[in-house]
């Protein structure tokens, strides 16, 4: 299926003129004041893991692989790497750290995914684009200090890190993102 380049997002798997299918890492477009828009996409060829850089005119045609889109929970990781039950059928797949990338840090247990099934074998997979985490550990609030982009640093109960806002202690339960692992809000459970 062909589409213009503007359109092509995170996850998506693409047809590349050279026959092989890559998944996006990211797409970014840029406007410039003059001359032609351009869209920038940042992808990893699935066959060997090879990443590439390559951009296209906004309006250019790109060819993208017809994919299935299933429901699967997160199960377990062990040494083959990380587990997935599809929900209808409870059938299972394996995908490797590489394929998941960075927000591996933010699969957990039971958490709902979407994956991408390409002639039945996994090739992308979509977090939940927000998870709760609790705050195991930050520096203490310092009194008098203004709360206007003033954040410090924070280890989540995952181990990733994340800046906070002074406000939150440890123990905390707070929304991060999974993109980006940036800050949310506070839980409100």
């Amino acid at each position: 299926m062909r589409v213009i380049a503007s359109s092509i997002r995170k996850g998506n798997i693409i047809e590349h003129e050279d026959g092989q299918l890559y998944v996006v890492l990211t797409a970014e477009s840029f406007h410039p004041g003059k001359g032609t828009p351009t869209t920038q996409i940042d992808m990893r060829r699935l066959s060997d893991g090879v990443k590439v850089s390559n951009r296209y005119k906004t309006t250019e045609q790109v060819e993208r692989a017809f994919v299935e889109d299933h429901d699967f929970s997160f199960l377990y990781e062990d040494g083959d790497g990380f587990h997935f039950m599809n929900d209808e059928n409870y059938e299972q797949v394996a995908m490797q750290k590489d394929d998941i990338g960075d927000q591996s840090v933010f699969l957990q247990e039971g958490m709902k995914v979407i994956i991408s099934l390409f002639n039945g074998s996994p090739v992308a997979i979509q977090l939940p684009q927000r998870v709760t985490l609790e705050v195991t550990e930050t520096e203490p609030a310092i009194k008098n200090q203004t709360a206007s982009s003033s954040y410090k640093p924070a280890i989540l109960s995952n181990g990733a890190k994340c800046m906070v806002p002074p406000h939150i202690q440890t123990g905390t339960r707070i929304v991060v993102q999974t993109e980006d692992g940036a800050y949310v809000e506070r839980a409100k459970d």
